[in-house]
């Protein structure tokens, strides 16, 4: 299984950058990769929120995996972020 060296909080926060700034979503930008690269930290408190939304796996979610590890390893995520 492949592990980002980019921690998830970043990761999430580009994301929610690119869906305000892109074309491709929400925004307006044809183009939006430099201005994510300039912006991505002003969404961080948006990717903080969507983390401790995420701490408690649903039911199809913990049927297949440890729901305690999801739960240790979102936190952790959100640990170290703040």
């Amino acid at each position: 299984m492949p592990v980002s060296e980019q921690p998830i909080v970043e990761r999430v926060a580009r994301v929610l950058a690119g869906a305000a700034h892109s074309s491709n979503a929400e925004g307006s930008d044809p183009s939006a990769g430099g201005k994510v690269d300039l912006v991505w930290k002003e969404h961080v408190n948006q990717a903080l929120a969507v983390l401790h939304t995420m701490r408690e796996p649903d039911e199809s979610m913990a049927a297949v995996g440890d729901a305690e590890t999801w739960s240790r390893m979102v936190e952790k995520a959100i640990e170290t972020a703040e």
